[in-house]
Parts: structure tokens; sequence; C-alpha cells
């Protein structure tokens, strides 16, 4: 394989390695608990977030339901904020 090659299939690896410790977030501007369903990896789970809290999920992509019923794919960069109980990424 010729060095030019090497060189970009090492910086694509090491992007996409790099890439596993961003995740997405979710905030909650309501005064009441807000819950996101979450599916990664196969794997479905409910994700509550408190009035004015902020959580971290879904390092490596995810499907989530937003506590309206949207239902929207993250890659794990996105920032979710949950006002009167709708979710939009920003």
């Amino acid at each position: 394989m010729e060095p030019m090659k090497k060189f970009i299939l090492a910086a694509a690896a090491l992007l996409m390695a790099g890439g596993a410790a961003i995740a997405a977030s979710a905030v909650n501007r309501d005064s009441e608990p807000r819950t996101l369903v979450v599916t990664e990896g196969g794997s479905q789970s409910e994700l509550i977030v408190g009035p004015g809290e902020t959580v971290e999920f879904c390092s490596s992509g995810c499907f989530v339901t937003m506590p309206n019923g949207d239902r929207e794919v993250l890659t794990g960069s996105e920032r979710i904020e949950i006002s009167g109980g709708t979710g939009r990424i920003r």
C-alpha cells in the first residue's frame, strides 16, 4: 500500500476513535421531569431528565424518542433542548 493511502486510513481511524468520546446531551428547561426513550446498540432504555438538569448520553449514535413522541437519529454530538414538553435539536 502506498504511503499516502496508509496515512489517510490511519487519520480516518483516529478520527473515528476520537469521535467515540463525544456524546449527545439533553437539557430540560421545563419545571417537571421529562423522559427520553433511547435506543442504542439494540438496547432500549428510558432516560429521565429532571427539571433544569443536563445529561449526556448516546456516545456512539442512537435513536431517541422525544417527550412528545417525535423520533430522531443522533450521531452523538447533538444537543437536545426540552421546553414545553417538546424536544428540539440545537
